[in-house]
């Protein structure tokens, strides 16, 4: 996916393993447990097939329940290599629409609730890699207008994500998709690099976290009454 910059938004959250889980089950078979429990990747929902009607999206809408954001990396466990994924439902904004265009869009993450499959990762990642007691959240804004093809699902998406304190302008290429109950559905991937954001990759000898990773997010848009 094309990035004007490489961006994390909860991808900072470098991991860290339990050395207990691999000294106990051992480095491969740790590291084919943890590969078991990776969340796939976000896609188009089956009930997001249907085209968009662009003229009838003018409007505000609000992210709904079914969103997540989170984040998908690579680690070096014992020389065996796994991927993490960490997910949070924890996410608000909104977007405008004005005849099929995005006119206007925020989105918030909690950061303090992304969560993986092993809470002392999770404890990490939020203390000492974000350090999300300081930096809370993660925001998207929109800052330039964005026109959604009719009857098309992709759309570049540009605008200024903050994490960690640190603000990186983005472009982001998204699918975007009607979806049940009058919503609209919104996915997407992005590459991301821990030091755009001056964050660290945990490296801690037994477990090493790759620089890059990648960012995921799907979103439910409601439209607002």
């Amino acid at each position: 996916m094309r990035t004007r910059a490489k961006v994390a938004i909860g991808t900072g959250a470098a991991v860290v393993v339990l050395g207990v889980g691999a000294a106990v089950l051992g480095p491969g078979l740790y590291a084919g447990w943890a590969e078991r429990r990776v969340d796939d990747a976000p896609t188009l929902d089956a009930a997001s097939s249907t085209p968009l009607d662009v003229a009838a999206l003018s409007g505000t809408w609000s992210v709904a329940d079914g969103s997540f954001a989170g984040y998908r990396v690579d680690e070096v466990l014992s020389g065996e290599d796994i991927t993490v994924t960490g997910r949070t439902e924890e996410v608000d904004g909104s977007v405008t629409l004005d005849g099929g265009t995005i006119t206007a869009a925020e989105v918030v993450v909690d950061m303090a609730s992304v969560a993986t499959d092993e809470p002392p990762r999770d404890e990490y990642f939020r203390t000492r890699a974000l350090q999300t007691d300081t930096y809370p959240t993660a925001t998207f804004t929109l800052t330039e207008p964005a026109e959604v093809p009719d009857g098309a699902t992709a759309v570049d998406l540009v605008g200024d994500l903050t994490v960690h304190g640190v603000t990186q302008q983005v472009t982001v290429e998204a699918e975007v998709a009607a979806a049940e109950d009058d919503a609209v559905q919104v996915v997407g991937s992005v590459p991301v690099s821990f030091a755009d954001f001056r964050v660290e990759a945990p490296s801690l000898g037994f477990v090493t976290v790759q620089e890059q990773g990648a960012v995921e997010f799907s979103l439910l848009l409601a439209p607002r009454a």
